[in-house]
């Protein structure tokens, strides 16, 4: 049981060093979220605070490897031979970028 659930977690581990090595967004992100944290404990920020921070931060980071999953996978099954792949890599960009626009919206109002 242990074994397997170890195994699992290598896989994830491995999963983050990927994403971590090859995408230059992601490593933006989370240069940016430490940046947000710093000042979150520099400004002594309420519990209630911190906890949306880290829940949208978290949340930014997750759809930023679900976006980059999902355009390797339609690589692999539709490189350049369908109109809708490029369409699908747009929508997982975009759903990256509409939640980025919340989350600065977010630390604007816990900031300001």
């Amino acid at each position: 049981m242990f074994q397997s659930l170890w195994r699992s977690f290598r896989h994830a581990f491995r999963g983050l060093k990927t994403v971590f090595k090859t995408e230059k967004t992601f490593r933006i992100q989370v240069v940016i979220a430490f940046l947000v944290l710093l000042l979150a404990w520099q400004r002594q920020l309420d519990i209630k605070s911190w906890l949306i921070l880290i829940v949208t931060i978290a949340l930014i980071l997750s759809l930023e490897i679900v976006n980059s999953a999902l355009e390797r996978l339609v690589d692999i099954l539709a490189p350049r031979t369908h109109a809708f792949a490029k369409e699908i890599k747009d929508l997982a960009a975009a759903t990256v970028l509409l939640a980025s626009i919340f989350a600065l919206i977010i630390g604007a109002l816990i900031f300001l």
